[in-house]
């Protein structure tokens, strides 16, 4: 089975789910807003370049996993580690990325963060095997973590009113672009084979961007003032991160090694340094310290139910991602870029509903959110049962997949942009790195159980997979239509 593996090219994160709050409602913005300064766009084009770069990273070197078994001789469990350990890195240290910009200031972070991921591109393009390549996407992972949170707190201090929304508007296209442009450019790197570079122009191809932001980013991003006073969580990040290892690496190996015992252990411990982790918290917040997940951020009106349902809204689309990449490039035997295109319908059509939600009027919005995720679990079922024939991607199966994106798109950004409407600004970054841990670990651990769940029921032959991907979507629909549930709670 881990040839079935070896021979597709898994999809990680959605680039979607680095999403942090999408567009707001214009009923809450001033109806009389200056225009943004020249400097104002020059800052928003930078941090968005660079939130691009982080976004498509996530998602290029899905296409390029076929070629960098070859070449580098790795297993199955490798490639989903090489995809996996950049979002892992991200998704633990998000918080502390966001905390440090408060602390040394979010120009200092955002570049010191582009200076790392890279620094860790051009490493990874150099790899010389796969162990090395995947502790160099580990350090990739880092330095989004120390760039990224800076984007939304530099878009809320930077824009105001109108322009903000216009501003959030384009990080929103940035990030739904990001999903669908990387697997359409990874697919034609790897296939052009520019100078001989094969899958390492998939990292390559940072460099000289990073380089050159580098070189701007120093002049146009502002200087604001620090709060030294921000103290990091360092006792909570000691007990999440390997809490979190323990819960992703048996969940990646262990069809692969056929869930041997310490895979087992190694989840039990998880679950135990979860509860230690909370343990950690209450004695930080107890001392007088600011934990990772402050009692004050969770209370937030929905903050939770928010967060539990992006975690079950991204591991199902990233699971259904990857068990679809796997089978479009495994089965049917589709080619990187025939695969990556498959994909556009259903990224376009997340992005338009991400970008036009508010357009509907505002009294229908919590219906819309739960509303959104039905469709979606409906839509989810039907592309496997389409499918479970082994039939190709036909007219009727890519229009499924854009409905799909509608539904997607229609719960995931409203419900991120009414919850984060209530939270006082003084949380807002606090309160954004814990929504968008939730959805990176949510990807993380999707792409781990659902594609543990394929690989086990998928045989060698195309019509084995194809009945592994029909019983993967149904088992994924009925998460999304909990997830409903959730969403309609939160809505309220």
């Amino acid at each position: 089975m881990t040839q079935s593996l070896t021979n597709a090219s898994p999809v990680a994160a959605p680039t979607l789910a680095t999403a942090a709050p999408a567009p707001i409602s214009p009923a809450s913005i001033p109806p009389h807003t200056a225009p943004p300064s020249r400097r104002s766009l020059a800052i928003l084009a930078v941090i968005l370049l660079g939130q691009f770069m982080a976004v498509l990273d996530a998602s290029i070197v899905n296409v390029a996993i076929p070629a960098i078994r070859i070449d580098l001789h790795a297993s199955g469990s490798n490639l989903q580690l090489i995809v996996s350990g950049y979002v892992i890195a991200y998704a633990v240290l998000l918080v502390t990325g966001a905390r440090l910009g408060d602390r040394f200031g979010q120009r200092t972070l955002f570049v010191t963060g582009l200076a790392v991921f890279t620094m860790a591109s051009l490493a990874c393009g150099l790899a010389w095997n796969a162990p090395v390549l995947i502790a160099f996407r580990f350090l990739q992972g880092i330095g989004s973590a120390a760039m990224v949170p800076q984007v939304m707190t530099l878009i809320q201090r930077q824009f105001t009113g109108t322009t903000r929304a216009r501003a959030l508007s384009a990080y929103a296209a940035v990030i739904s672009g990001g999903m669908v442009i990387g697997q359409i450019v990874g697919g034609l790197i790897v296939s052009s084979d520019i100078a001989g570079t094969s899958w390492r122009g998939v990292f390559l191809v940072n460099v000289p961007i990073g380089l050159a932001l580098l070189a701007i980013a120093p002049r146009i991003l502002p200087a604001p003032g620090v709060r030294g006073d921000r103290a990091l969580d360092l006792a909570g990040l000691a007990v999440l991160t390997p809490a979190v290892l323990l819960l992703v690496v048996p969940l990646v190996l262990g069809h692969e090694q056929h869930w041997p015992a310490w895979t087992w252990i190694a989840l039990a411990c998880a679950a135990l340094g979860f509860v230690g982790f909370a343990l950690v918290e209450r004695w930080v917040h107890r001392r007088g310290g600011e934990p990772l997940f402050a009692d004050r951020v969770l209370q937030a009106p929905g903050l939770v139910l928010t967060a539990a349902t992006l975690f079950l809204v991204m591991s199902t689309f990233s699971g259904w991602l990857f068990v679809m990449a796997i089978h479009l490039q495994g089965a049917l035997g589709y080619s990187p870029l025939h695969a990556g295109l498959l994909f556009l319908p259903n990224g376009a059509t997340f992005a338009l509903a991400s970008l036009n939600w508010q357009r509907i009027p505002a009294r229908f919005h919590a219906v819309m959110i739960p509303a959104g995720l039905v469709l979606a679990a409906i839509t989810m079922a039907i592309m496997g049962l389409l499918l479970h024939d082994g039939s190709p991607m036909g007219p009727l199966e890519l229009a499924v997949f854009a409905i799909m994106g509608i539904g997607f798109g229609l719960s995931f950004s409203p419900l991120m942009a009414r919850t984060t409407a209530k939270i006082p600004p003084a949380l807002a970054a606090d309160a954004s790195g814990i929504l968008v841990t939730n959805v990176q670990l949510g990807v993380v651990v999707g792409i781990a159980t659902f594609g543990s769940v394929f690989l086990t029921l998928a045989g060698a032959t195309a019509l084995s997979s194809a009945h592994a991907v029909a019983i993967t979507a149904i088992a994924e629909g009925t998460v999304v239509l909990a997830a409903s549930v959730l969403a309609a709670r939160a809505a309220r």
